[in-house]
């Protein structure tokens, strides 16, 4: 049964007996239906009943209701409302605009509009490079998806999916200072995508693509790096690839191997698998094997796409072509980015000692957390709920934050290695250990470190084309 979650969460307003127990007593029922109380506030007082607010996390809509039924069973008590704490953030939306400069009087206003901004338009006519540095562009990234590979929910269209734009936007603002805009397209056409995303370039600084199913995803970007003179980054890829390899770098410390010599099974070789594989060959991984769901990915066999294709000739270099689980007899790491409950506790026992299994897939991973812990030497998964959680927030808000300042037009391996590096460098030696091999998403640092790692290689990017130029 899964856990009581933070994103179930619900307040119950309860009308009770007032008594010295009568707290207690909610409290009591409310874990004896299995969900965790997270706050008991009284919000009225009266001679003979209160009105008590208990808040608590649940697993789910129909163990919520499990709950409201076990109070309304207390002699006396009765549930006056359900609010649901995860919709009620949602209400409105999660994002606003907010002017950065004063509109006091009219002077204020002759220069932010009429007819002061008519000297910045025209300067900007005369050179278009001066918007990044006199408009929104400068700061602002889109938030680009058409909603057909969300996250844990499959292809639920644009409007369904713009919930997730927000708070991707949102991540992007409180830590690292960039204005994202969610741009959530109704259309599941690569050339219509290619097209709006190139006509609203002009308003952003960056290009984030998300959630756009495999393989659309990948001529999208690649077409839209090519056709742009600003960055664009598949989150899906390469903000997995980035974090996964910060991971893999401080797990293989704890474990005393070097990723040369260890054998790696990567499941799943949609957007995030091809994107781990290629960061992970950049890094110096010599022995990999891929699997999709017919298994592992070999030169023997032919395939409809180049990202299979490419995978099929860049590793696997024994030509093993059997199943997931037999690829993983011997292995030194596992990485998921698949399905859920895909190995069992006998697969993890056959991989080699000091094994490593990040088990990616969310919400439900590829292998239970706990069953994995009792063979391998570290385990990550993309949860909160369980130690070292790899997630994405650690990598793109720095990623473009360094990409802002830095004026980039594009992204390198460089630039995601150097991200990567940044991640894994703040854990210190003292700290790391086996359940802490990623630092905390809310570590501040983390997104200063990664910014100014991605700039800096963005700057030696730009040095060494200008000194190739000049030859």
């Amino acid at each position: 049964m899964a856990n009581p979650s933070p994103g179930n969460s619900i307040t119950l307003r309860v009308e009770a007996p007032s008594s010295f127990t009568a707290t207690s007593e909610l409290a009591a029922a409310v874990g004896n239906a299995g969900a965790a109380v997270t706050a008991l506030d009284v919000a009225e007082s009266h001679h003979n009943t209160i009105v008590v607010d208990v808040t608590c996390n649940t697993t789910d809509d129909e163990h919520a209701k499990r709950v409201e039924a076990a109070l309304n069973a207390l002699d006396g008590v009765k549930v006056l409302h359900v609010s649901d704490r995860t919709f009620l953030m949602h209400l409105g939306g999660k994002l606003e605009v907010v002017p950065k400069v004063p509109l006091r009087n009219r002077d204020d206003l002759s220069r932010a509009y009429t007819p002061g901004v008519a000297r910045v338009c025209m300067a900007i006519a005369e050179d278009p490079s001066a918007a990044r540095n006199l408009t929104v562009k400068r700061n602002t990234v889109a938030v680009v998806t058409d909603g057909s590979a969300v996250l844990g929910l499959g292809n639920i269209g644009p409007a369904a999916a713009l919930p997730v734009m927000e708070g991707k936007a949102a991540l992007f603002k409180q830590f690292a200072n960039v204005d994202a805009w969610p741009v959530c397209l109704d259309t599941q056409d690569t050339e219509e995508i290619i097209r709006t995303v190139k006509l609203l370039a002009p308003v952003f600084g960056g290009v984030n693509l998300e959630d756009i199913a495999a393989p659309r995803c990948f001529e999208i970007e690649a077409r839209l790096r090519d056709e742009l003179d600003i960055p664009v980054f598949h989150d899906d890829q390469h903000g997995t690839a980035i974090v996964t390899l910060a991971a893999l770098v401080n797990a293989l410390r704890v474990v005393g191997k070097k990723i040369e010599d260890v054998k790696i099974v990567v499941s799943g070789v949609g957007a995030a698998g091809s994107a781990i594989i290629q960061l992970l060959k950049a890094q110096g991984a010599q022995h990999i094997i891929a699997a999709g769901r017919s298994g592992a990915i070999h030169k023997g066999e032919s395939y409809d796409d180049h990202h299979r294709t490419w995978i099929a000739t860049n590793t696997n270099e024994e030509g093993f072509s059997g199943s997931l689980h037999d690829a993983l007899v011997g292995a030194d790491v596992f990485i998921g980015v698949s399905a859920p409950n895909i190995l069992a506790e006998e697969h993890v026992a056959s991989m080699a000692d000091d094994a490593i299994v990040f088990a990616m897939a969310n919400p439900t991973p590829e292998v239970d957390p706990v069953v994995a812990s009792k063979h391998a030497a570290v385990v990550a998964t993309g949860r909160s709920d369980f130690p070292n959680q790899i997630n994405n927030v650690l990598a793109f808000p720095g990623l473009f934050r360094g990409l802002l300042d830095a004026g980039a037009s594009d992204i390198t391996p460089d630039m995601l290695v150097a991200a990567a590096e940044a991640i894994a460098n703040r854990v210190a030696d003292d700290e790391l250990n086996a359940s802490y091999i990623i630092p905390s998403i809310f570590d501040l640092q983390v997104t200063k470190d990664v910014a100014a790692a991605v700039a800096a290689a963005a700057h030696a990017n730009s040095a060494a084309a200008e000194a190739v130029a000049a030859l």
